[in-house]
């Protein structure tokens, strides 16, 4: 199986947001934002071509994220709570355990420091975070066998700017 994890696109300032008195779960993606992720997922198209599910965490900016990435794979996003920040990687590792086949690609978008530390926990099974994952950017890990905290193989990291420029030939 191979887990394509992505981080949401780049949302309105969160500061800024704050000032509006809503919560932060409703934060979304900025026009130019929304503009770079189209971008970024043209270029993951390219590069993992085959995604067979698509999951989101439910904080509006990743659920926007992953309708754009959604809309490459022709495929409609799942809203998983586990994906949400400061949920357990266990429930995640469930979820990823009860959906996952041995031939398919799941991609699952989320937040930081979340995702990164996942990933460091699934390569190494310590929850430690010492990859850096940008707003846009993406993850590819390889998963033979049982699924579980430290038997992930990094396939690639990339940074969004990367994955524009794969989405444009260069």
């Amino acid at each position: 199986m191979h887990l394509l994890v992505i981080r949401h696109g780049i949302a309105q300032d969160q500061q800024e947001f704050a000032k509006t008195g809503r919560v932060d779960a409703l934060r979304p993606l900025t026009r130019s934002g929304k503009k770079k992720m189209r971008g970024a997922a043209r270029g993951l198209k390219k590069i993992a071509p085959n995604v067979s599910i698509l999951a989101t965490s439910p904080l509006t900016r990743a659920v926007q994220t992953a309708k754009i990435v959604g809309a490459k794979y022709d495929l409609k996003p799942l809203t998983i709570a586990s994906l949400s920040p400061r949920k357990p990687f266990s429930q995640l590792l469930e979820w990823l355990q009860k959906n996952a086949e041995s031939t398919s690609t799941i991609a699952i978008v989320g937040h930081e420091p979340h995702l990164s530390t996942f990933v460091g926990w699934m390569l190494t099974g310590l929850k430690e975070t010492f990859i850096t994952l940008k707003k846009g950017g993406a993850i590819l890990l390889e998963i033979e066998g049982e699924i579980k905290a430290g038997r992930a193989k990094l396939i690639w990291s990339h940074q969004p700017c990367l994955l524009r420029r794969i989405a444009k030939g260069k």
